[in-house]
């Protein structure tokens, strides 16, 4: 096995080093908020280089995105019930507790944030989205799979998940179960 292999593996240099650098994002996102602190603050925190960061990620805009997909991707999967009914529903309510627990403002926020830093920024967004979109829609191809007669990925956004983030980007109202199911049952 040669060295560019070995800094892959699992557990190896590599994967302690984006630990610690998500951890360090972490940190500093919830002591300043997306978008206040630079490479050199994360790579100095993390206690690596700030030339590791460049080379990984590029950018903080991709490095944000990065950690933002992982957290998201962790917290919420996508899940497979059996039935699209059964999937949207723990879909919808996973999203729900994210956005409303401790980062998920954040991460909200980073999505608004990417869109106005320049074509960086704008194409750290364009990953993100279409990262999330990809997981989405493979939801929605099980259950065409299925037979189900499934929405696009465009229409779970514009009536399930949108409704979500613009209450918790403007502060209104609960994101209650009651509330979540009822965006899911106009939509099917």
């Amino acid at each position: 096995m040669n060295e560019r292999q070995q800094a892959r593996r699992p557990g190896g240099r590599g994967a302690r080093v984006r630990a610690a650098v998500h951890q360090a994002v972490t940190d500093l996102v919830s002591e300043r908020g997306y978008g206040k602190f630079t490479v050199g603050e994360v790579a100095a925190r993390a206690g690596v280089a700030d030339s590791s960061i460049y080379r990984r990620w590029g950018n903080l805009d991709a490095l944000l995105t990065d950690v933002a997909l992982t957290r998201l991707n962790a917290l919420s999967p996508m899940p497979d019930t059996g039935s699209l009914e059964g999937d949207l529903r723990a879909y919808a309510a996973q999203v729900a507790r994210v956005i409303t627990g401790p980062d998920g403002l954040a991460v909200l926020r980073l999505a608004v944030t990417l869109s106005s830093n320049g074509q960086q920024g704008l194409q750290a967004r364009a990953d993100f989205l279409a990262e999330r979109n990809q997981k989405l829609q493979s939801m929605l191809d099980r259950a065409g799979e299925r037979g189900e007669d499934a929405p696009d990925a465009l229409g779970v956004l514009d009536h399930v998940m949108a409704p979500m983030y613009v209450r918790v980007l403007l502060g209104i109202g609960p994101l209650t179960p009651e509330y979540v199911d009822g965006l899911v049952d106009r939509l099917l």
